[in-house]
């Protein structure tokens, strides 16, 4: 039998009449004949509230310095939402006649290394699950989002944990597809709240999402989507909510034709610092993003400018919210003697717009139009990176939107290829 593995994430599964509804999605998948694994994430808001109740046991009121709790109890807490909800559906599953049990990550096993909180897959097991099913149990209900240390710890796995779950399970059993249902019914050319005219995308290649993931659109994880690259593992992305063809992430080889750009992505909290007048030197590079890479901040763009005098300002971008850790780590620098610059300038003011398309690798001067595009408009750039399939540019925030609109109608995304 053909096995399929589904993924239900926190607003499918917020209350019983939602545990139901994707119920209901499993049971038709059973009655087409397939073997299902289900992975759940907590209902929507749980962990969060789990989370919250980990750091005030660990800082109860009235105590004198903030306790640091054990990662290891967070752990223990926090991976309790998926197991309540691979319970509920459990139970919701076998009242409608599907033979259907709950499995937390440790029961497989679902194999992590000791990084609590962000512990990486190192091994799901199979046989546990295939025996089961052999036994007659038609869906193994799953808790995402944890798995078990080789210390023989409950562990999580962080940030998208719940879709790199599926995605791992997809492979491991060798799945026809990982169908993630979330509460959009696909991926689209753009954000449809920026412009009316966006398009759900039928098919998309998995270099494509990874680029998108990674610019700011928010339908899946970067760490899904690469883990479903390296092991080609095809995702479709559906609505929990509606009865409605979804998007396919897939080999670019299923795509039979593209268009040269597929979608224009954004990230509005982007902030832009120059160190100006820095010495040009051999190492300066290492200098200054070596102490930037300790202080954990997440570097994106870089441009570099000499002068004929020898000297170079150095601009790069980084999320709003790690301006602060950026300055304090060149200041910590400058003050001991690694690097030297005139002044650190910072504008928080910026956001990073960015088209992606494997048709790029095959047509020339997609840049040149997305720039004619932007100065159409009045819209500066500050800044431009580029990469095989994607060019991002950094504008002022107040132009966000336009500019998005912008280049969603110069490469006519609003029509199929």
């Amino acid at each position: 039998m053909s096995l399929l593995v589904m993924k239900f994430g926190g607003t499918s599964v917020a209350d019983l009449a939602r545990i139901r509804n994707a119920s209901e999605k499993v049971k038709r998948e059973v009655e087409r004949g397939y073997r299902v694994i289900v992975i759940v994430s907590a209902m929507s808001g749980k962990t969060n509230e789990l989370v919250g109740w980990v750091r005030d046991a660990a800082n109860p009121p009235g105590a004198n310095a903030p306790g640091f709790y054990d990662a290891r109890e967070y752990d223990a807490v926090v991976s309790s939402g998926e197991n309540i909800t691979s319970g509920l559906m459990a139970l919701t599953l076998q009242e409608m006649g599907v033979e259907a049990r709950s499995w937390q990550g440790w029961q497989v096993p679902l194999k992590t290394t000791s990084a609590h909180g962000a512990a990486r897959i190192e091994e799901i097991g199979t046989d546990n699950l295939n025996t089961k099913f052999d036994d007659g149990m038609q869906v193994a209900v799953v808790a995402g989002f944890q798995g078990i240390s080789p210390e023989g710890r409950l562990t999580t796995l962080g940030r998208g944990g719940s879709d790199t779950t599926a995605v791992a399970f997809a492979a491991a059993f060798k799945a026809e597809r990982c169908d993630i249902y979330t509460d959009v019914d696909g991926i689209y050319t753009t954000d449809p709240r920026i412009t009316g005219k966006a398009r759900k995308l039928d098919k998309i290649a998995f270099e494509e999402m990874l680029e998108l993931a990674s610019l700011g659109a928010k339908v899946l994880q970067t760490r899904s989507v690469e883990l479903a690259m390296r092991y080609k593992v095809r995702l479709q992305v559906l609505s929990s909510f509606d009865d409605l063809p979804g998007t396919l992430v897939c080999d670019e080889e299923e795509i039979m034709e593209s268009k040269v750009v597929s979608g224009v992505a954004y990230s509005r909290d982007e902030a832009k610092l120059t160190l100006i007048s820095v010495a040009d030197r051999p190492g300066i590079a290492a200098a200054i993003f070596g102490p930037l890479a300790e202080a954990g901040v997440n570097v994106d763009m870089i441009v570099q400018n000499i002068s004929e005098e020898g000297r170079t300002d150095m601009t790069f971008s980084c999320p709003i919210d790690e301006v602060g850790k950026a300055r304090a780590a060149m200041e910590a620098a400058k003050q001991g003697g690694s690097i030297n610059y005139h002044e650190l300038d910072a504008d928080t003011e910026v956001c990073k717009v960015s088209i992606v398309g494997i048709g790029m690798r095959s047509h020339a001067g997609v840049a040149q139009k997305m720039f004619s595009a932007l100065a159409k408009e009045g819209v500066n750039i500050k800044v431009i990176t580029t990469s095989e399939i994607k060019v991002s540019v950094l504008v002022d925030r107040k132009y966000m939107e336009l500019a998005v609109q912008a280049l969603h109608d110069a490469f006519d995304l609003d029509k199929a290829a």
